[in-house]
């Protein structure tokens, strides 16, 4: 069967794609050449490849706000992966963009989160402060290029070259002294011009991150009894909602209440995106994803309007979630174990162990790299396990 310009196949059916979407066909393929597969384009490969991993899998236990095993409610890791990517794809599709390309990179943008959450990513730089810091996008780019040993001809998972612009730029164009370096490491031998923007479907999948943690962060926060309803609506966005839920719904027990009023947001922040990314693209008119690349800022985005209602959200939720005492209490269990972990293992490398590498041997720095690798990968339990049988203690995190 013959493909039209500007489709693509999925399966065994022709989806079409607008001008500015990343096409596997035009890829710019892998650092290490493989053959194509039958049945499977370049960017549905990576998507397999990212599931198939071990980092993807241990995110089920890896902390999102709230420690794993507080509640099986509440969000981790993994979960948040999943509602990041159902709303990329959602996206991708209404905007004829690559969906494999988006779904790939929204489940792969967490890998490099170490564990117990943005206070295990925060002890872990302070542990690598004289040896560069700790990045979890960097490190996500080192867990898909070196960490993952599953392959018989390369280490990582040779993902493609959109793949993994869209990882080490997931957060826009890297420039001057703002590279980490192992991405300035990995730039040097496979060019992922990192002072451009990204495709359009990593910055769908950039955006889809911050909407799918607003949103899920308020639910898991109510129902943890964090804030009330009455609180966050304080935020005039969230006011609006849930006051359409009470107006419709008036008896709505509780739990149905913030479902009801948290899908209404989702919804809100989807079609404003497209919108205003439908208007950007409009303007700009890119023929291609290169011309993407090139333009001056993010095709896809929020309205200013949109935008004042992610900063507000974000605001209220710093203070009365992210630093809430309770919250606090818990990561600050896990920032210790992370600290005293790393500084037993750089202080006595001979009980070091890891079924990939070896710190026996090697320079100080070499051996910091390996024990932070080691350590962003234990899941919350893991972490916990070790602290424990090394410093004979129980720990209730």
């Amino acid at each position: 069967m013959l493909k039209p310009p500007g489709f693509v196949r999925v399966g065994d059916k022709m989806e079409k794609l607008a001008p500015y979407a990343s096409n596997p066909e035009d890829s710019k393929g892998r650092l290490y050449p493989e053959a194509s597969s039958k049945g499977r384009n370049c960017f549905q490969r990576d998507r397999d490849r990212i599931l198939h991993a071990s980092a993807f899998r241990r995110l089920k236990g890896k902390t999102q706000v709230f420690v794993v095993h507080e509640d099986e409610d509440y969000r981790t890791r993994l979960t948040h992966t999943l509602e990041v990517s159902q709303i990329a794809r959602s996206i991708a599709r209404e905007m004829l963009l690559n969906e494999d390309l988006t779904e790939a990179l929204a489940l792969s943008h967490d890998l490099g989160h170490s564990p117990f959450g943005h206070a295990g990513e925060e002890a872990l730089n302070d542990c690598m402060n004289e040896y560069g810091g700790f990045d979890h996008n960097a490190q996500s780019l080192k867990t898909v290029t070196y960490l993952e040993r599953s392959y018989a001809q390369f280490n990582g998972l040779n993902l493609s070259w959109e793949a993994l612009e869209g990882l080490a730029k997931h957060n826009g164009p890297i420039t001057g002294d703002k590279v980490p370096e192992y991405i300035k490491e990995y730039n040097q031998k496979h060019d992922l011009l990192l002072h451009t923007f990204p495709s359009a479907e990593a910055q769908v999948a950039a955006l889809c991150d911050d909407i799918a943690y607003n949103s899920h962060d308020i639910a898991d926060g109510l129902h943890a009894g964090l804030f009330t309803p009455e609180q966050i609506s304080e935020v005039p966005f969230i006011g609006e909602a849930f006051a359409e839920v009470n107006k419709l719904y008036p008896n709505l027990d509780f739990y149905r209440k913030v479902h009801e009023s948290v899908r209404r947001l989702i919804n809100a922040m989807v079609n404003d995106v497209v919108e205003e990314s439908r208007k950007r693209l409009g303007d700009l008119a890119p023929k291609s994803a290169d011309a993407v690349r090139e333009l001056s800022l993010n095709v896809i985005s929020f309205s200013d309007a949109m935008a004042e209602n992610d900063r507000q959200i974000k605001a209220f939720l710093f203070p009365h979630m992210y630093r809430h005492y309770k919250v606090r209490r818990a990561t600050s269990k896990g920032r210790r174990i992370i600290k005293d972990l790393f500084n037993l293992y750089l202080s006595e490398p001979d009980i070091f162990h890891s079924d990939k590498d070896t710190v026996m041997g090697k320079p100080k720095t070499e051996q910091a790299f390996i024990i932070s690798d080691y350590i962003a990968g234990l899941t919350d339990a893991a972490a916990t396990d070790e602290f424990c049988r090394f410093f004979n203690a129980e720990v209730k995190v």
